[in-house]
């Protein structure tokens, strides 16, 4: 195996190790940052959904006083009016989601289900827990969500805390056997987003391969130099050496003296065969008298 292959094997296997350690901590790094980029998608789409719910209580609400007296109007809940917001954004956008998930809604639709149930029992089983983010599988794909807990306040009670003291309207609405028993300060429900991980992932994979087709190209490069230079400075000089080394051992004096350019090692090399040939035309002028 000669100096050449010796010094690109070595030089590869070091690139190798050096790539995939890289490879490693950039994927990592990229991962990390498509999630912090999911989370906060999902802490926009929660204020959101929380202006909403505000801009219908504060604003919507008041102009619909003495209608709200003789017909109940979905369209008047906070909940109701966030959660359509959110349905019009999935019209567009179907991998992200918001939904107000409640053990005993009013509305069947905002019932929850079987993981977001878990999700609410969380809450409700450490009271000082505002927020929890995790990851889950859709169909559309890998989803990150965030999820805050519905507390029951005293304008809550004022429809779901017994049938005979909700509104007319809204027992006519929805009968009397959902969404009433509620507690004050209970966690009956969960605010929930969710993003999909899909979109970010898949651009931390695209800058991912850009990097390590970069970095191997750049390896590429630095390789063919690195064997050029060692071939002009090393590998021909040597060789040009050997292959005279070898006439003057068949005892060719006419061979010219070894080259003493280039580099310092090859130099100092040359120098010493050069006193080594002095030497030997002496040795054999001595034999020959």
């Amino acid at each position: 195996m000669n100096l050449l292959v010796r010094v690109n094997l070595a030089v590869t296997v070091v690139f190798a190790v050096g790539a995939v350690g890289a490879g490693a901590v950039c994927s990592k790094l990229l991962t990390d940052n498509a999630k912090r980029e999911a989370f906060a998608a999902a802490g926009l789409m929660m204020d959101g959904a929380i202006a909403m719910r505000s801009y219908t209580a504060e604003e919507i609400v008041p102009l619909l006083g003495c209608q709200l007296q003789r017909e109940f109007l979905p369209q008047s809940i906070p909940s109701y009016a966030a959660t359509q917001n959110f349905l019009k954004v999935r019209e567009n956008h179907p991998a992200y989601s918001y939904k107000e998930a409640t053990l005993n809604p009013t509305n069947p639709r905002d019932r929850a289900v079987d993981w977001e149930s878990d999700i609410i029992q969380r809450f409700r089983n450490d009271p000082k827990a505002t927020e929890l983010v995790g990851e889950r599988d859709t169909p559309m794909g890998r989803a990150l969500y965030l999820a805050r807990p519905i507390r029951v306040d005293g304008e809550c009670l004022m429809c779901h805390s017994v049938p005979s003291a909700a509104p007319v309207t809204v027992v006519a609405k929805y009968g009397e056997n959902n969404g009433f028993g509620w507690q004050a300060h209970e966690v009956v429900g969960a605010q929930l987003v969710s993003v999909p991980l899909a979109t970010a992932e898949a651009s931390a994979a695209g800058v991912l391969k850009v990097f390590m087709s970069s970095l191997a190209a750049i390896f590429v490069v630095m390789l063919a130099v690195l064997n050029y230079v060692l071939y002009l400075l090393f590998v021909r000089p040597v060789r040009r050496m050997a292959a005279m080394a070898d006439a003057l051992s068949l005892g060719d004096l006419t061979t010219p003296e070894f080259p003493t350019g280039g580099s310092a090692e090859i130099a100092g090399l040359g120098r010493s065969f050069n006193r080594l040939r002095t030497s030997l035309a002496k040795a054999l002028k001595m034999l020959g008298d």
